[in-house]
């Protein structure tokens, strides 16, 4: 991996940064499921950097809030399986550590997309009775942030319900003009492009996907709702 392609930015919290430039990997580098190989462009991150990313952050977490108790409040669907490996890693850096985090996950889903395009309208389904998080320790666990609206939208509606506290991690931030947004906790910063895998999907597709991959205008078109 280049170092010129790939840089390191950890003062700005901005994570890993995928320069615009950065082409991925081939696809017959990797296993994947064969029906998807026409609908993928490259693999953009191998699973084995985000597991290795994802370890960091629970490190800088567990530095953050330890010795405290915590409600995770995982976005779904594309949130979970970044969640729950996240979840994982500060269990296990809380068995072998002096700091504690004692956790309780809920589940809270938005959807905004149409296809590959965010949407202005916001719809918050699920999650328990959010009057339950009023003093509580909050941490947002999300898949992607693209414009920043929805996490703005949903953290103002998280205000309403006077938290103690709301840090937010997210796997992945798009490098965007009107994306103003940065949550507290990145994994990778990526240019303005449309990934799957990794529990991303594409109109319910590509959820099964093992690496974030760029999805080809081929799949774009193949799962077109």
């Amino acid at each position: 991996m280049d170092e010129n392609q790939i840089q390191v930015c950890k003062a700005s919290g901005r994570g890993i940064v995928m320069p615009d430039k950065w082409s991925g990997y081939k696809l017959d580098l990797f296993t994947l499921p064969h029906h998807y190989l026409e609908d993928l462009e490259c693999v953009f991150i191998p699973h084995g950097v985000i597991a290795d990313r994802i370890e960091r952050l629970a490190n800088d977490i567990m530095k953050d809030i330890g010795d405290n108790y915590i409600t995770v409040l995982c976005v779904l669907k594309g949130g979970y399986k970044f969640c729950a490996d996240l979840v994982e890693q500060i269990k296990n850096l809380s068995r072998n550590s002096e700091r504690f985090i004692s956790m309780r996950v809920d589940f809270i889903r938005l959807k905004s997309y149409c296809n590959d395009t965010s949407t202005e309208d916001l719809q918050i389904i699920g999650g328990e009775d959010l009057s339950k998080l009023t003093g509580k320790n909050v941490l947002v666990v999300d898949d992607i942030i693209g414009t920043g609206r929805t996490m703005e939208a949903l953290l103002s509606h998280l205000e309403k319900y006077n938290p103690k506290m709301v840090k937010v991690a997210s796997l992945l931030v798009k490098r965007s003009g009107d994306n103003k947004y940065r949550p507290d906790y990145t994994g990778f910063e990526i240019p303005n492009l449309f990934v799957v895998g990794y529990a991303l999907d594409y109109n319910e597709h590509f959820r099964d996907l093992h690496h974030i991959c760029l999805i080809s205008e081929k799949g774009k078109e193949k799962y077109k709702v």
